[in-house]
């Protein structure tokens, strides 16, 4: 979600590190930099706060990101500063209403990275929420981190997310599990800690398997269950169903055939999209990544010289006063151009699919993250452009064969306000892949 927070659109990739070591450098020696003490309110660190559901408990269990405000609970997102600094939410976010009226069984407020800035999930106050996807550490992804976690450790059977550039999709990605961005502007953000409000933030659900996604997008959207019910019944099959491929540079040969065998057994007619759209794509996540970089200084400078931020998250909002001045309004420009060209793509195709990440999650760095780590797992991840076109997409897991992880994840990207559509294609390849 919003966690593009690194990318400098006109120097290279190795400028944009030196940068931003440079920026952590800076802030180090003029903060605190003392370790702290993880506060998670469960040993996973899933969560901040945590309600344990009785033992008869017949509802659904829902996790809500500490970015969403659920009253009489204090909003933290993911900060230390914020913790200990601020009151009890007066009241709820709007999308958890219809939860609300619904009697569902809330389990607690979810782990974040810090003010939601990065991409790894990287947690150094309340901890890291701790990948299942394998054996060894893997990164959760973030800045969803804790729901993600919550869903694959079977902690909630939907969680909340927010997506300002990757933030659902990237956790769903690195933890197996199946994570929705829903089109801006479908689920209102009011009550929600803002990145990019006016331009990239969304809410989302995540879930082990397309139908939870669909029972969290019914909490979300009324009427939800019955437009998918619908999608169903008009497209049963792959039949005339047509998707465009787009192909990342970059990306490993593994994960691409992974995402074409997927595509192959669902029965999809797949079409290889042309290099001007990719060319398109690719300064549409550069123009993303400086919206929403920009934004996170917007709204988080305020916080810079308090106790209670990490350097890390410095270091990150300072890097978006750069872009403010650099290629920020360039940014602004194209963004209407890019919903033109993804739009036009979707006259020719029902859906463009693409790996969400570029290759596996990766290891856990030993001595916790840095921004060197933040920058190359920036790098990973496709999922930006989707956010400064402002439509849906859908990450759902798909084996991959003889790597050190079962699965990695397939992005299904649809037109504005598809998500029933894009949900029920996306249960066609979750069936073709359990064959």
């Amino acid at each position: 979600m919003s966690n593009q927070l690194f990318q400098v659109a006109t120097f290279d990739r190795a400028i944009v590190r030196t940068m931003l070591a440079a920026l952590f450098l800076v802030s180090c020696l003029s903060g605190c930099a003392i370790p702290r003490i993880p506060a998670s309110a469960t040993r996973d660190h899933a969560f901040i706060t945590y309600w344990p559901p009785p033992n008869d408990n017949k509802k659904l269990r829902l996790a809500v990101k500490d970015l969403i405000d659920m009253k009489g609970v204090v909003t933290t997102a993911g900060c230390e500063f914020l913790a200990k600094n601020s009151s009890p939410a007066k009241q709820d976010a709007a999308c958890l209403a219809i939860a609300r009226q619904r009697g569902v069984q809330f389990v607690g407020k979810t782990n974040t990275s810090e003010l939601a800035l990065a991409v790894s999930g990287i947690n150094e106050y309340f901890g890291t929420p701790r990948n299942p996807l394998a054996r060894w550490p893997l990164i959760p992804g973030g800045s969803s981190s804790g729901s993600a976690v919550a869903v694959a450790n079977n902690e909630a059977d939907v969680a909340f997310g927010t997506d300002s550039a990757g933030s659902i999709r990237i956790p769903a990605a690195n933890c197996g599990i199946v994570g929705l961005k829903t089109t801006f502007g479908l689920v209102r953000i009011d009550g929600v800690y803002p990145i990019a409000p006016n331009r990239l933030d969304t809410v989302g659900p995540m879930a082990r398997d397309v139908a939870g996604v669909v029972e969290g997008m019914d909490l979300l959207q009324a009427g939800f269950a019955a437009k998918y019910r619908q999608a169903v019944i008009a497209k049963p099959s792959a039949n005339g169903m047509r998707v465009g491929r787009l192909y990342i540079k970059g990306t490993a040969p593994s994960i691409n055939r992974a995402v074409d065998s997927a595509l192959a057994a669902t029965g999809f007619e797949v079409v290889k999209l042309d290099p001007v759209f990719t060319k398109r794509w690719d300064q549409a996540q550069k123009d993303a990544s400086t919206v929403a970089a920009v934004s996170a200084w917007i709204y988080d400078q305020k916080f810079m010289n308090h106790l209670g931020v990490t350097n890390r998250t410095r270091a990150i909002v300072a890097l978006g006063a750069i872009e403010y001045r650099t290629t920020y309004r360039a940014a602004l420009r194209r963004q209407v151009a890019w919903k033109t060209a993804i739009q036009s793509e979707f006259e020719k195709v029902n859906f463009i699919a693409l790996p969400t990440m570029q290759k596996l999650p990766p290891l856990m760095p030993p001595f916790g993250g840095s921004v060197d780590f933040e920058a190359r797992a920036l790098a990973l991840q496709n999922t930006q452009a989707v956010n400064f076109a402002g439509v849906p997409a859908l990450a759902i897991p798909v084996p991959i064969p003889n790597k050190s992880v079962p699965v990695t994840s397939l992005q299904l990207v649809g037109p504005s306000r598809s998500e029933a559509a894009l949900l029920n294609a996306g249960r066609l390849v979750e069936s073709a892949v359990k064959r």
